[in-house]
């Protein structure tokens, strides 16, 4: 049975790790010893390597874990990343070998130009485009970009498990309350989630529905948003691209 796990690295970010007994596949391998010494403890062969874009604690361990499991290396058609030996572009669909996991690709750009996400049964890995009731800075997208990755993502399924690459959960629900603080939904989440943390467990992964419901980010029609991007941006915002924009700038500054 197939198992998603999530390797910490960093200060907070999580390779995950997915398994199925015998194989494994890992997403976005910043770092490859955390991630050797995971498969080692599980016994586990390294069958394949999914990125998601180029930024350094995403690729960081790629070569080196390619190198030791001789394994294929999946990744944006759009970024110059070193190693990989399968570009891929939305509507692109693998299977990822060993695990038998059937995947299809989103093109997500905003937080880099060729940002991809891998969508799969009841799983979304989305990298650094969706977090935890928050969203990637802009780097090298636009606010367009940006706000329309997200709405692809939106329209997931509800049910649908976010696997993003950062536990900002708590700090993104800080400043969702500034935005939002109407939103009974956001507290009951921050109850929930202050919870898992203060209990050592990771918030992830979430679910669309989830951000669907309190992520201000994927909120530009909820009127309380609009209204506090308004306030913050000193004039009346109506399209979502003008409020995804006030609150990606908001938050940059949010302290």
């Amino acid at each position: 049975m197939m198992q998603i796990h999530p390797v910490p690295a960093f200060e907070d970010n999580y390779l995950w790790v997915i398994e199925d007994g015998r194989h494994a596949a890992v997403v976005d391998p910043g770092d490859e010893h955390p991630v050797q010494a995971f498969l080692e403890s599980k016994g586990l062969e390294l069958s394949a390597i999914l990125v998601t874009h180029h930024h350094g604690d995403h690729v960081g361990g790629v070569e080196w874990l390619a190198g030791r499991w001789k394994c294929p290396v999946f990744g944006p058609a759009g970024e110059r990343i070193d190693g990989l030996t399968q570009r891929l572009r939305e509507g692109d669909r693998i299977t990822v070998p060993g695990l038998g996991l059937e995947l299809s690709v989103l093109d997500v750009p905003g937080h880099t130009r060729g940002h991809i996400a891998y969508v799969g049964p009841g799983i979304v890995l989305c990298g650094d485009t969706l977090f935890a009731c928050g969203c990637g800075r802009l780097f090298e997208g636009t606010p367009a970009q940006m706000q329309e990755s997200l709405a692809k993502l939106a329209k997931l399924p509800g049910e649908t498990r976010v696997y993003c690459a950062h536990e900002y959960t708590m700090s993104n629900i800080r400043f969702a309350l500034a935005v939002e603080p109407g939103n009974a939904k956001l507290f009951a989440r921050s109850e929930r989630d202050a919870a898992a943390r203060a209990a050592g467990r990771p918030t992830l992964p979430c679910t669309i529905a989830d951000e669907q419901d309190t992520n201000p980010f994927l909120r530009w029609a909820s009127p309380e948003v609009i209204a506090s991007a308004s306030k913050h941006a000193g004039r009346a915002l109506a399209s979502p691209v003008e409020v995804f924009t006030a609150v990606r700038e908001w938050k940059n500054n949010f302290r």
